[in-house]
């Protein structure tokens, strides 16, 4: 258990919940929880290491050259999107204009990026874009890099091009959520794959006990659900209590998206110890473990619908945009990712003001220096007001000037780069491309309500708190 929460003003940025759009928590009559990822936090690297290791043994299986490959936690991250067009991975801004791009394991430059792009914004409604949602991405998409080089070296003569190259991958890869071999590493030895929080059930019980209906609505099986929330929960409830006794539904291979857009078959879990089943003809009849259904049922069952549902999850599309879009349930996502680039950003933050400082200092000169180009312009065409300096002097002051920019853009440089490389070096922040908003970014914006790093901040917020979006903002404002 933890101690007492400091004030909503004390909370650390990457402890706090933001908010895309206002929500009061005090009008949510009930909130669904995904789990993994969301109440369960994985060790990423480990887990995504062990799911490479798997697609990479069943390649090996099908006869690919992939012995000598290995697993690179830097290759990709999430909020990329793979080009199969083109064998490429890029990072975009809010607009869809590619601001970095790699083929296979190689970054292009910017020249190439270019040439290649130019006329191509990222349109994720195109089927050759796949955006990278989740953690659970980065196993298939470092190694979907490192086989576009085997490809292009012609090791894998039975692949026709790099759409077919993924097809392949992404087979494997979901191959790997499926099979009960990793899973049943992950329940034999939790402690190696799973980062417990310590104030994750006292968020859950002050929801509850609140007056917060909790569900629980993933697409696990059941005894993986069972396992690993007793593990994540276990430790941390009151005596007597255990991890059930939070959640009125738990829903298990729930199929999401699919959960949120038709009616699909119910069944109650009528034997938890092995996972019987019995069907359920018509309406969820009460409390307890179900399998499959859909949001529908659960609007009916809880009397609640819209935005009196809060949902929250870590996947942008299956957890957040569908059930937004669809049911109109508020939505909240999780970035665990969040705190690493909060606390990078602060880090950085004493040389991004020196850099605001060079930037504005570069604008006025650039300023002065449009001005005197225009002065010199009329003099030599001999049109406009009479002009005071002689054309030799503003030709001197323009080369002033320039000397002067060129000196500046020699401090700018580094500290541009510095901050393009913060958190990731080859890929840059998370949510920043460039001066813009990364396409992940706007992702968030236009999906969750509202957003934070792990569940267990809600027991800074508290149930009751009113999230207050900040003002949205147009480059005129103040």
């Amino acid at each position: 258990m933890t101690d007492n929460p400091p004030p909503a003003t004390d909370v650390p940025p990457q402890r706090r919940i933001y908010a895309n759009r206002t929500l009061n928590l005090r009008s949510i009559g009930a909130i669904g929880y995904d789990m993994d990822y969301t109440l369960a936090h994985y060790q990423v690297e480990t887990w995504e290491r062990r799911a490479y290791d798997e697609i990479k043994r069943m390649l090996a299986e099908d006869g690919w050259p992939v012995a000598e490959l290995a697993f690179d936690p830097t290759m990709v991250a999430r909020g990329l999107v793979i080009d199969t067009d083109l064998g490429n991975v890029v990072k975009a801004n809010r607009f869809g204009y590619v601001m970095r791009a790699a083929h296979g394991t190689r970054l292009l430059s910017f020249d190439e990026q270019r040439a290649v792009y130019r006329h191509t914004p990222v349109d994720l409604s195109e089927p050759r874009f796949f955006f990278l949602n989740t953690p659970f991405s980065l196993s298939g998409s470092c190694l979907f890099c490192q086989l576009v080089d085997l490809y292009d070296q012609h090791q894998l003569p039975e692949v026709h091009g790099y759409q077919d190259l993924y097809k392949r991958v992404v087979v494997h890869l979901d191959q790997t959520h499926v099979e009960g071999s990793l899973k049943a590493e992950i329940v034999a030895d939790p402690g190696r794959y799973i980062e417990r929080d310590g104030n994750l059930a006292m968020a859950l019980l002050d929801q509850q006990r609140s007056g917060k209906r909790l569900m629980l609505i993933t697409n696990a099986e059941w005894p993986y659900v069972r396992d690993v929330m007793t593990y994540t929960l276990g430790h941390d409830l009151p005596e007597g209590m255990v991890w059930r006794d939070l959640f009125e539904l738990v829903i298990v291979a729930a199929r999401k998206p699919d959960f949120f857009t038709f009616e699909l078959p119910l069944f109650t879990v009528v034997d938890e110890e092995r996972a019987l089943l019995a069907p359920v003809p018509g309406l969820i009849p009460g409390p307890g473990v179900y399998l499959g259904g859909d949001a529908s049922k659960v609007e009916e069952y809880l009397a609640l619908s819209g935005a009196e549902i809060l949902f929250v999850g870590d996947h942008i599309y299956a957890d957040v945009r569908m059930s937004k879009k669809l049911l109109r349930w508020r939505t909240a996502l999780v970035v665990r990712e969040l705190e690493q680039e909060l606390a990078a950003l602060a880090e950085f933050h004493p040389t991004e003001l020196q850099l605001a400082e060079f930037m504005t200092e570069k604008e006025r000169l650039e300023n002065d220096m449009c001005r005197a180009r225009l002065e010199l312009q009329r003099l030599r065409l001999g049109y406009g007001p009479a002009q005071t300096a002689t054309e030799s002097e503003l030709e001197e002051r323009l080369e002033q000037l320039w000397s002067r920019i060129e000196e500046l853009d020699g401090k700018v440089a580094p500290l541009a780069r510095g901050a393009g490389a913060i958190v990731d070096p080859r890929w840059g922040p998370l949510l920043r491309a460039g001066n813009d908003k990364s396409h992940l970014a706007r992702q968030i914006e236009r999906s969750a309500d509202i957003y934070t790093s792990r569940v267990s901040n809600f027991l800074y917020a508290t149930p009751f708190a009113y999230l207050r979006s900040t003002r949205g903002t147009m480059p005129h404002d103040p």
